[in-house]
């Protein structure tokens, strides 16, 4: 519990920072943030009950197989605030220094959110597979996140397509795949947030091992 409260504070700072801004600014300009503020908090919610219903039941059944759908799918949303940094400067603000704090608020609550739920899911594979199998899923999860958004950021599709118009969504996909060479983009925003997403992740998950050990000790 400790944990979440700290997770819930670091959200708290956040909001207030945007209430401040748009006070001294006199504009809710930016208030979409908080939004996907919420939808970062989601993959939380869904790994946190995956992991307590993996404790008496297997992963390999309707409620696993839905809990795990829906991680995956509000995953990217706890990332995607690290490109709202591209709207900064889209309005003249009174402080554009204040702006980029609260921008790296909400990413960085974001960012914490988004990790604490691939932990989560990231212990129960250790429990059920090698170790190697376990850290390539979790890999492609987050090469899965950078495409995922690639879509939202660059082509404007969001969680909710999935249901509504999947097939819009499926030939987006397709086009990279069929011709590369006309949609660079797609690989470096992938790839990008790929290398960043998986670099801390890497180093948080070695600093997490070194602090249980040394409990353990």
């Amino acid at each position: 519990m400790g944990v979440l409260v700290a997770l819930g504070l670091q959200s708290l700072v956040a909001i207030a920072l945007f209430f401040v801004g748009a006070w001294r600014n006199d504009s809710f300009q930016y208030w979409y943030i908080i939004w996907n503020l919420f939808l970062a908090w989601l993959p939380l919610l869904f790994a946190y009950t995956l992991s307590e219903y993996l404790k008496t039941r297997p992963w390999v059944s309707w409620q696993g197989v839905l809990l795990s759908a829906l991680w995956l799918g509000f995953l990217p949303n706890s990332f995607y605030m690290l490109s709202d940094f591209i709207h900064l400067g889209d309005v003249v603000r009174v402080d554009l220094v204040a702006d980029v704090i609260m921008f790296a608020a909400f990413a960085t609550a974001g960012l914490t959110l988004g990790f604490s739920s691939v932990y989560l899911v990231h212990r129960q594979l250790i429990k059920r597979l090698r170790l190697g199998k376990a850290h390539l899923i979790i890999a492609i999860v987050f090469l899965l996140c950078g495409f995922a958004i690639y879509l939202g950021r660059d082509l404007r599709w969001n969680t909710w397509d999935i249901l509504v118009n999947p097939a819009g969504i499926l030939f987006d996909v397709s086009e990279p795949i069929v011709d590369p060479a006309a949609n660079p983009e797609t690989f470096s925003t992938t790839l990008g947030f790929f290398a960043l997403l998986g670099s801390i992740y890497t180093v948080a998950w070695h600093y997490v091992k070194i602090l249980r050990t040394n409990a353990l000790s």
